[in-house]
C-alpha cells in the first residue's frame, strides 16, 4: 500500500541513502495520531497515515541541506523528534476519532513546523523542491489530451449504495451558491473541494467538502461568506428533506422554492407528531403560511449566522435537524402570534419582518417560540432576602429560570453581612458571600439544556458590610470557596458614595440588618437617612460598620474591575429616579447585561423583560444628499416589533409565579438596536467623531419616539398596563422629561444633553399617553445582541468593531469575520488583495498602520481599542437621555492606568449613565500570531465532524513587512466572550 510521500527525492539528500533511520520511530508518535486516519492522495485513493513519514522527511530535509554528518548530529534528530511531534499534534488534533488529510496539507504543517523551528534554510530548501514536483505534474498533466475535470469517483449514499458523482449537480449547486455575488469563482471553489474527494467519500463529507473550500476563501474575498452559507444551506436541506421521507431530498437552492410549502406543512405535522413543538400550530392554516414564505431568503445568510442557527436554534430529533431557515422563523412567528384574532396575517407579518432581518427577536424568543415551553423572556430580576428559607428559594427559582433560557441579575443586598448576629442561632453569620458560591455553582449546574451556559450577575450595593469581599469573588487568588469564578458581579452605587469620592470624603459600611430601609431609598431621603445612621454608628448604636476612605474603595473597585473584569459599575439613583414605577417599587439592581432597570420585591415580585433589537444599518437607505436613517421604514419595523414583543407577555411560559404576577402587572419589554457601527459605516461616519454622537442621539430619538407611540397605540387597542396609575407616563414625564429629577438630586454632578431635534411632536405624545394610557411600563433597552447579531450578520448592537479582520469564537466553533465595508471600500480603490489581508493580520486587525490606505478609510475604520472611551460613554449618555431602561455600553481601553479609569468612570456617572458592563483592555485579549496562508482559520472547531476538519495553517511571511512574523488573523478571547450570550 502506498504511504503519503513528503520527501524531497534521495538524489537532494546528500550523503544519505532512502534507509535513513527516522529521529522518532513509529511507536513513539502512534499515541499521537489516534483513530482510523487516512491521507488522500493527489489521485483521490485513500492511504494509511503513517507518523513515522514526517520524521523521515524531516531528517531527509536536513541531509539534503547539512550533508550526513551534520544531519546526524544529536542536535538533529532531537530536534526532528521534537518538531513530528508538534506536527504530528498539530495535522491530529481535531481528528481524535479519525478522519482524512490531504497530502498537501501534511507537506504544508511540515514546511511550518521548520519554519516555526528557525530552520529557514532547510525549510526553503523544501519549498523550493514542493515548487519543483508541482510545475513537473503541472507539466505532465497539460501534455495529456483528455482534461479530467474530476476525479472517477463513486459517493457513498446515505442507504449504503455507491454511485458515481453527479458532477453535473456539484457545478449546479456552486453555480447557484456563487449566484449575484461578485469577486467569487464557482469553478475555483469546486477545484478545490474535487480536490479533497477520495473514493467512496460519504454525502455528508461531500457536501462539506463544498463548504469547506468556500470558507476557506472569506479571507481572500468576503462574499466567500454567502457562498459557504449557502452550500451549507444545501446540506441542511438534504437532512431535513431525507428525514421528513420527502420524495426528493436533494433540491438545490431554485428547486427548493417549489419545495418549500409542501416541506412547511411536512415539518410543522411532524415537530408535533415528536412533541418538539405546540399541537396548537397544526391548527393553523398551513397552506397559507407556506405559501407566504420567502424561501430566496435563505440566500441572506453568512456563513456564521446560519451555522449559529443550525447547531443551536433548529428544532431537531436525535440530533438531527430537520427545520429549515424560513420554518424556523415563520414557527417563531406563529408562536408569538398565538393569541392574536388573525393569528394567519400576524404570523406572516411577524415573519416577514425577522426574516428580512430588519428586527430579531431574543434568542429566548428564537429557541422557545411555538415549542410546548415557550419561554421566550430574555432576563429575570431578583431579590435575596435575609433568612435561610428566602436565600434557598432564591436559588431554586434562578434554577428554574435558567432551566429554560433566562438570564439572572441577583440583588444580595439585603442578606446581612459579615458578622452580623444571627437571632435563632445567637451566633454570627459568614456574610453574602458563601450563599452567593452556591448561587454561582447551581449557574453552572444548570446550562439551559446545553445550548448555553446558565448565566447570572449578583449585585450589592457599595454600603454593604461585605462589598470589599465582594469586590474580590472573581480573583484567581485567594480561598476558592470563597470565590464565585462564574457569575458576573457588579456594584449598585448610590450617587452619595460618588459624591463622596469626589469630595475624597469618609465612606461608611453597614450591615444591612441594622439599616433596614436604606435598600429603598434613593435620592435625596437616601442621603439624609445615611447621615443619620453614620452618626448612629458614632454614638456607639450600630455596632457591626467599618468606615473608609471612599476613595480608597473607589481605587479597589476600579483596580478589580481591570484585574477582573468585574464587578460592573451599574448606578442606583438614575436607574431609580428616571423610572417610570417608581410610584409602585424600587429598581434593587439591572439584570446579566447590565441594560434592564425594573423593580423587584422579595417574595413577590420576579422582574421579567422581554427583548427584540432593531437592525438599524438595514434603516440606512441612499438619499437625496446621500445615505440616511428611513424613519418612515423604522416606524414600520417598531410598530410590527412592539407588538411582537407585547405578545409573548401572555403566551410566555413562567416556570415561577412571582415572575408571571409581576410581568402582566407591569408589561415590561426591551426594544433595543443592533449595526450601530455598520450604520456608521453606510454613512460614512467616524465612531470617534462628533457626528457619530449626533448619530447617535437623532438615531435613538427617532427610535424612542416610535416605540413609545406603538405602546401608546397598543394601550388604545388593548388597554394601559395595569399599574399605570401614578406612573411617570401617567404625569406626562417622558424619559426625557425625567432628566430633571436626576439634576434636582444630583446638583453640580450631572452634564447630559436634554435637547430635542424638533422632528417628533413629543408634546402630542404626552397628551396620549395621558389620555388612553400606554400598554408597557417600559419600551426600550439596549442588550449585547450577541447571538442574534451574528444571525443577522451585523455588528452587535452598539459597540465599536473589535477589529477589521479577526477569528470569532462561539459555541458553534471558531469563525473569520472580515469587515465587509472596509473590504468593499478597498476594492473600489484596487487596494483589495493578498498583501492587505497580510497586512491586517500583522496589525491584529487594525488600519492604521497600512500606509497604502488612505487617511479618511483610516478614521473610518478606527477598531474598538483605537478610539478614545470617552466618546463611548458621550454616545451613551445621548442615547440614555431617550431610554426608560439603561443600555449594554462596553467600555474600552487599550493602556489603561489607575488615573484613566478613574477619569472614565467619572465622566460615565456624570454623563447621566444608568449602567456599564464590561471593561474591555488589551490586557485581557489574547492575539494569536500563527500562521496562515489560505485562510483556513475558518474552522468549525466545535461545530464540525472530525473527518471534515479544516486543513492545517500554512506557512506565509508579511505580505509587506520586513520582520518574518509569521501573521494570522488575530484569535478573540475575553473580548467577545462566547459565553456571554445570555440576553440575546
Amino acid at each position: 500500500m502506498q504511504t503519503q510521500n513528503l520527501t524531497p527525492s534521495p538524489a537532494r539528500a546528500t550523503g544519505a541513502g532512502q534507509n535513513s533511520a527516522p529521529a522518532a520511530s513509529a511507536a513513539e508518535l502512534a499515541a499521537t495520531a489516534p483513530g482510523a486516519i487516512k491521507v488522500i492522495r493527489r489521485n483521490g485513493k485513500l492511504t494509511n497515515f503513517d507518523a513515522n513519514k514526517i520524521a523521515i522527511a524531516l531528517t531527509k530535509a536536513f541531509l539534503a541541506v547539512e550533508g550526513g554528518q551534520a544531519a546526524a548530529s544529536a542536535r538533529v534528530r532531537d530536534k526532528v523528534a521534537e518538531m513530528t511531534q508538534s506536527i504530528v499534534h498539530a495535522l491530529t488534533r481535531h481528528l481524535s476519532g479519525g478522519g482524512t488529510l490531504h497530502i498537501e496539507d501534511i507537506q504544508d504543517q511540515v514546511e511550518l513546523g521548520l519554519m516555526r523551528a528557525g530552520e529557514h534554510k532547510v525549510a526553503r530548501d523544501y519549498v523550493l523542491y514542493r515548487e519543483e514536483r508541482a510545475r513537473a505534474r503541472a507539466a505532465e498533466t497539460a501534455s495529456k489530451t483528455i482534461a479530467v475535470v474530476a476525479p472517477a469517483l463513486n459517493v457513498k449514499m446515505d442507504d449504503g449504495r455507491l454511485l458515481p458523482l453527479n458532477e453535473a449537480r456539484l457545478q449546479r449547486v456552486v453555480s447557484e451558491a456563487c449566484a449575484g455575488l461578485s469577486g467569487v469563482d464557482a469553478a475555483e471553489v469546486l477545484t478545490s473541494a474535487l480536490r479533497d474527494l477520495y473514493e467512496g467519500i460519504s454525502e455528508t463529507e461531500l457536501s462539506q467538502a463544498l463548504t469547506l473550500a468556500a470558507r476557506a476563501r472569506i479571507e481572500k474575498e468576503p462574499n466567500y461568506t454567502y457562498v459557504s452559507a449557502r452550500l451549507l444551506c444545501d446540506a441542511m436541506r438534504h437532512e431535513a428533506l431525507k428525514f421528513l421521507g420527502m420524495p426528493d431530498s436533494r433540491p438545490t437552492f431554485e428547486d427548493m422554492k417549489a419545495v418549500y410549502s409542501d416541506y412547511f406543512r411536512e415539518f410543522i405535522h411532524k415537530a408535533s407528531e415528536l412533541e418538539l413543538v405546540d399541537s396548537k400550530l397544526c391548527l393553523f392554516d398551513l397552506e397559507r403560511l407556506g405559501a407566504a414564505l420567502l424561501p430566496e431568503r435563505d440566500a441572506k445568510f453568512d456563513y456564521l449566522g446560519l451555522q449559529t442557527l443550525y447547531d443551536r436554534y433548529f428544532i431537531h430529533s436525535n440530533k438531527t435537524r430537520f427545520e429549515l431557515p424560513q420554518a424556523f422563523f415563520m414557527r417563531v412567528a406563529m408562536g408569538l402570534a398565538m393569541n392574536e384574532i388573525d393569528r394567519e396575517a400576524r404570523a406572516i407579518e411577524f415573519y416577514t419582518l425577522m426574516s428580512s432581518f430588519d428586527f430579531m427577536s431574543s434568542t429566548p424568543t428564537l429557541f422557545n417560540s411555538g415549542t410546548l415551553r415557550p419561554q421566550l423572556s430574555s432576563c429575570y430580576l431578583t431579590q435575596i432576602p435575609d433568612d435561610l428559607h428566602g436565600i434557598f428559594n432564591a436559588i431554586h427559582d434562578n434554577a428554574m429560570l435558567s432551566k429554560f433560557a433566562g438570564g439572572l441579575g441577583n440583588d444580595w443586598t439585603p442578606v446581612r453581612g459579615m458578622g452580623g448576629w444571627i437571632k435563632g442561632t445567637n451566633g454570627k453569620s459568614n456574610g453574602v458571600v458563601p450563599f452567593m458560591k452556591v448561587a454561582n455553582d447551581t449557574a453552572v449546574a444548570v446550562n439551559q439544556g446545553g445550548k448555553r451556559k446558565g448565566a447570572v450577575c449578583g449585585y450589592l450595593e457599595t454600603w454593604h458590610r461585605d462589598i470589599e469581599e465582594f469586590v474580590e469573588l472573581r480573583k484567581n487568588t485567594g480561598d476558592d470557596r470563597r470565590r464565585t469564578h462564574d457569575m458576573n458581579t457588579a456594584n449598585w452605587v448610590p450617587d452619595l458614595f460618588l459624591k463622596r469620592v469626589m469630595e475624597e470624603g469618609q465612606w461608611t459600611l453597614f450591615s444591612p440588618e441594622e439599616v433596614p430601609d436604606l435598600h429603598d431609598l434613593y435620592g435625596k431621603p437616601f442621603e439624609a437617612r445615611y447621615a443619620e445612621y453614620e452618626t448612629l454608628a458614632d454614638q456607639g448604636r450600630i455596632k457591626n460598620f467599618k468606615r473608609i476612605p471612599a476613595l480608597n474603595l473607589w481605587r479597589k473597585m476600579l483596580s478589580m474591575l481591570f484585574e477582573t473584569g468585574h464587578p460592573w459599575i451599574t448606578f442606583k439613583d438614575p436607574c431609580n429616579l428616571r423610572s417610570p414605577q417608581q410610584h409602585v417599587g424600587v429598581v434593587h439592581s439591572s439584570n446579566l447585561c447590565t441594560e434592564i432597570t425594573l423593580n423587584t420585591k422579595a417574595n413577590q415580585e420576579i422582574a421579567v423583560c422581554n427583548l427584540g433589537s432593531v437592525n438599524l444599518p438595514a434603516h440606512i437607505v441612499p438619499g437625496p444628499n446621500g445615505p440616511e436613517l428611513d424613519v418612515a421604514k423604522l416606524e414600520r419595523t417598531i410598530t410590527t416589533a412592539m407588538r411582537m414583543l407585547d405578545n409573548v407577555i401572555e403566551y410566555n411560559y413562567y416556570s415561577v409565579a412571582t415572575a408571571r404576577n409581576s410581568n402582566l402587572r407591569h408589561r415590561p419589554v426591551g426594544l433595543g438596536v443592533m449595526g450601530f457601527n455598520d450604520a456608521l459605516f453606510k454613512l460614512r461616519i467616524p465612531y470617534e467623531s462628533d457626528a457619530a454622537i449626533d448619530f447617535a442621539d437623532r438615531s435613538m430619538e427617532a427610535i424612542s419616539y416610535h416605540a413609545i407611540k406603538a405602546s401608546a397605540d397598543l394601550a388604545v387597542e388593548r388597554g394601559a398596563y395595569a399599574s399605570f396609575k401614578g406612573s411617570l407616563w401617567d404625569q406626562g414625564i417622558l424619559p426625557l422629561d425625567s432628566i430633571k429629577l436626576l439634576a434636582d438630586a444630583r446638583g453640580q454632578y450631572l452634564k447630559q444633553d436634554t435637547q430635542e431635534s424638533g422632528a417628533f411632536d413629543w408634546n402630542a405624545l404626552r397628551t396620549q399617553i395621558k389620555t388612553t394610557g400606554i400598554r408597557n411600563s417600559n419600551t426600550m433597552a439596549i442588550a449585547p445582541t450577541a447571538t442574534i447579531a451574528n444571525i443577522t450578520g451585523v455588528s452587535q448592537s452598539i459597540e465599536p468593531v473589535y477589529q477589521n479582520l479577526y477569528v470569532k469564537s462561539n459555541l458553534s466553533g471558531d469563525f473569520t469575520v472580515v469587515n465587509e465595508y472596509l473590504a468593499n471600500e478597498l476594492k473600489a480603490l484596487d487596494l483589495w488583495d493578498e498583501v492587505m489581508v497580510h497586512d491586517l493580520k500583522y496589525f491584529d486587525g487594525s488600519v492604521q498602520k497600512i500606509d497604502r490606505i488612505p487617511a479618511e478609510i483610516k478614521q473610518i475604520y478606527k477598531c474598538a481599542f483605537e478610539i478614545d472611551a470617552k466618546v463611548l460613554v458621550d454616545a451613551g449618555s445621548r442615547r440614555q437621555k431617550w431610554i426608560d431602561q439603561a443600555q449594554s455600553l462596553n467600555l474600552y481601553m487599550a493602556a489603561p492606568s489607575g488615573k484613566k479609569l478613574d477619569e472614565l468612570y467619572r465622566h460615565a456617572w456624570l454623563s447621566g449613565l444608568k449602567t456599564t458592563y464590561y471593561l474591555r483592555t488589551l490586557g485581557a485579549t489574547h492575539a494569536e500570531k500563527t500562521t496562515i496562508q489560505d485562510g483556513r482559520l475558518n474552522n468549525v472547531s466545535k461545530g464540525a465532524d472530525a473527518g471534515s476538519a479544516a486543513a492545517p495553517a500554512r506557512q506565509a511571511k508579511p505580505a509587506s513587512m520586513a520582520a518574518a512574523s509569521e501573521p494570522t488573523a488575530p484569535k478573540v478571547c475575553s473580548i467577545l466572550d462566547p459565553d456571554c450570550e445570555a440576553c440575546q
